[in-house]
Formats: C-alpha cells, structure tokens, sequence
C-alpha cells in the first residue's frame, strides 16, 4: 500500500517545485535588468545545455538513429528555435509591463491550443469551451488597453504585454511542434536538442541587437544559471515527467498557478499592484483558460 501511495506524492511534490520555479521565473528575471532581456534568454538556455551535457552523453543518440527511429529532425530544430524566439519574447516582455501581466498573457496558450486545434486538424469542441476562449480573448484585450491607461512605473506596457502575448503564440507554436516530435524521441535527446538549438537562435538574437559581444554582469550570469536550473530544467522536467500519469488537461490548467504565484511576488517584492480594471482583466482571463481546460475533456 504504501508503495501505491509513493509515486502520487512523489508527482504531487514534483508539480509542487515545478510550479513554484515557474511562479518565480519573472521576479529572477526583474533582478538581472542590468543586463539586455535577450542576453539573459540566450545565457538561460547555454546553461541548460551546459548542465544536460552530462546527463545526455552517456544515453546519447545520433542524429542517424534518432532519424531511424523516426524522429524528423527538421521539426525538432524547428520547436528549438521557436522556444527560443519564446524566452527571447517573453523575457523582454518583464522589461516593459508588470510581472502579473506578462505572466497572465503568456499562460494563455491553452486558448491558443484550441483555437489551432480547430483551425488545423477541425477538432470539436463545447459550446462552453468556446464561451472560455471568447472570454480570455476579451480580458486580454481589456487588459492591454487597462495596463496602458494606468502606465505606472513601467516603460511601455501595451509593447511589453505584446510582447508577452506573441511569447504565447510561439509557445503554441512549439507545443504543436513538439508534441508530434516527443512521440518517438526520448526526453533527454529531445531536450538537449531543443535546447540547443533555442540557445544558437537567443544568441544570435542578442548578437543582432547589440551589434557585438553581449553586456555581461555578475547579476545577469547568476540569474541565467538560475533560470536554467529552476524553471527550464526542474520546472520542464517534473511536468514532461508527471504527463505520464496526469492527464495533459489537468497539468495544462494547473499552469494557471504560474500567473498566480508570479503575481503575489511581484506584489510582496516590488509591490507591484495592478489596478482594479487590471486584476479584474487578469481574472477573467485566468477563468476563460481555467473553464476551456476543465471542459475539454468533452471534446466531441
């Protein structure tokens, strides 16, 4: 009995770390401002890959057997620099608008999902998972023009929840593209791939912008190393892990708790506080995603 009881608390304390490496992804990344946002994308995503070399040389495979196993290469390179282009965008995005929301606008890729599902592969869905989707899709909206109304102390809040938004429809992207890929690759050839080639692409993002040799601080390095630890390696890692055993609808909607975890730090270390018709924006969001998700499972 107890060890049917172990591997649920096991996955339950994996999710745990996971979502709360997620939650503070952006208050890591507000303390590295020194530093230009691509730069720390590009530093996040080398240490990732520096810190699976170990882990992926011994249970290696070429490029030749991934592809005899049926791997297609060119949409694993491509996931890569789509997530790439994701933690480009979305680390930008803490430059110019308040934490809780960027992290609000880039959890609503699951809308996204469903929206692509219909489009491309005309997928059906509830009435009331559409009733979500409108509703995420207004509270962004409303959000947008709420956040650049208030302006506050932030440079440019509607760029910068553009910039959190368009991290989301990447995301999507890279979802759509890695899902497909994940069926016949292994996690860790998969991942040091993926990494790999989101890393060339942040750096060669961050040498276009500056036109050289990137600006590094010693903030700027400990916080890459931190984020590619925490939220790329843990964070990733315990949900690729528990999919096995949770169903991808619930762990989607538990990624909510990253907009919510994101939030209340921001607000207890910056005293970020988002105004009345912003928390309400947020929370109509949070909703439409939550109530899509919940009800997807009667897709028909």
């Amino acid at each position: 009995m107890d060890s049917d009881r172990r591997p649920g608390i096991r996955i339950t304390l994996l999710l745990i770390v996971g979502l709360l490496t997620f939650g503070i992804a952006p208050i890591m990344v507000r303390f590295a401002t020194d530093v230009h946002p691509m730069t720390l994308a590009a530093l996040r995503t080398l240490f990732a890959v520096l810190l699976l070399i170990p882990f992926w040389l011994p249970r290696r495979r070429t490029l030749g057997e991934l592809r005899a196993d049926g791997v297609n290469i060119m949409a694993m390179s491509l996931a890569g620099v789509c997530l790439g282009v994701h933690f480009s965008f979305w680390t930008a995005s803490l430059y110019y608008t308040s934490v809780a929301s960027a992290s609000v606008l880039v959890t609503i890729h699951p809308v996204m999902v469903i929206v692509a599902e219909r489009l491309l592969f005309k997928r059906q869905f509830r009435p009331i998972v559409w009733m979500g989707v409108v509703m995420s899709s207004i509270g962004s909206v409303v959000l947008g023009f709420a956040d650049q109304a208030t302006g506050g102390d932030f440079v440019n809040p509607a760029f910068g929840n553009a910039l959190a938004f368009t991290a989301a429809v990447i995301f999507v992207i890279y979802f759509l593209i890695s899902r497909s890929v994940r069926q016949r690759a292994q996690w860790i050839d998969y991942a040091f791939h993926v990494y790999l080639w989101a890393a060339v692409i942040c750096a060669l993002m961050t040498l276009i912008w500056s036109g050289g040799l990137p600006y590094l601080t010693q903030t700027g390095l400990l916080v890459g190393l931190a984020l590619a630890i925490g939220p790329t390696i843990i964070g990733h890692g315990s949900m690729n892990y528990a999919v096995k055993y949770i169903s991808p609808t619930i762990l989607s909607t538990l990624i909510l708790a990253e907009a919510v975890i994101a939030a209340l730090a921001a607000w207890l270390i910056f005293n970020e506080l988002p105004s009345p018709v912003s928390l309400a924006a947020m929370l109509v969001i949070v909703t439409g995603v939550g109530l899509s998700w919940v009800q997807k499972r009667g897709a028909v």
